[in-house]
């Protein structure tokens, strides 16, 4: 177990207060099908009021400080988030070029990413009472890669209010899974995004309406793939955080997910 202390920053962004806060990050290991996973759980320890549980699936780089520390700041006081290994535990890319091939594997094995993605749901389910969840509003969110593993969590049928796409491959394998969609489903694009064609978001919007979802896509303008995630710095071109989409991005997501959490 490993707690840390942190001074909440982007504070703009994720709508939460500067005072230091006692944020608990805690490796939870488990089993899928034999393989190893280590998810992280966070949330602010200073406050014990019960809260709604969210799986967060990081980007294409897996699971590391960076994303745990952007789990933490999106959680604040408000969410218990359980920020999900999808790739397993002997997998950590270190680069684009490892960042690549994890997720084309985990693409040519959807079947597998929505096992791991479910299970990840289930470890946090199990953490109701030993962390502060409500244990009745559950909910997840992504990022990229993250998105789509998001999707398909909903896609699988899982017990969740909402979900969330942050700049996400909207595609899927099997279109007809789509009917099993039990949360309202919110998308939030860049639009100048060159990593999600216009193509996907028509078959999307198609996905969605055939299966009957509650569904939203937001589209940004001026914003391109990463726009959400602070340390998107342009390394890789066309990924790269903008400060006003990702503002208007986290502002949508909490009030959709209040919605989502009120109607249940």
């Amino acid at each position: 177990m490993r707690t840390t202390m942190i001074a909440l920053g982007f504070s703009a962004c994720f709508g939460i207060g500067a005072a230091q806060a006692a944020m608990v990050a805690r490796d939870v290991a488990y089993d899928v099908d034999g393989k190893k996973m280590q998810s992280v759980l966070v949330y602010d320890d200073a406050v014990k009021t019960a809260r709604p549980g969210l799986v967060m699936t990081p980007d294409w780089l897996g699971m590391n400080k960076d994303q745990v520390a952007l789990a933490q700041q999106v959680a604040g006081k408000d969410y218990v988030i359980l920020v999900a290994d999808v790739y397993g535990a002997d997998v950590r890319p270190k680069n684009a070029d490892e960042a690549g091939a994890a997720t084309k594997n985990m693409y040519a094995h959807r079947s597998d990413l929505r096992a791991r993605i479910n299970a990840a749901l289930t470890q946090l389910k199990a953490q109701a009472g030993k962390a502060p969840l409500d244990g009745k509003h559950w909910g997840a969110f992504g990022y990229c890669f993250g998105g789509a593993a998001t999707l398909d969590l909903a896609r699988s049928g899982a017990d969740v209010q909402g979900v969330v796409s942050f700049h996400g491959n909207l595609s899927t394998d099997d279109p007809a899974l789509t009917k099993n969609v039990k949360a309202k489903v919110l998308a939030l694009n860049g639009g100048d995004d060159k990593f999600v064609s216009d193509e996907s978001i028509v078959a999307f919007k198609k996905e969605m309406r055939d299966a009957n979802v509650d569904w939203q896509l937001v589209s940004f303008g001026g914003a391109v793939h990463c726009f959400a995630i602070p340390t998107a710095k342009g390394e890789v071109p066309g990924c790269e955080y903008n400060e006003r989409a990702a503002k208007r991005g986290y502002a949508l997501m909490r009030s959709f997910l209040d919605e989502a959490f009120a109607t249940k």
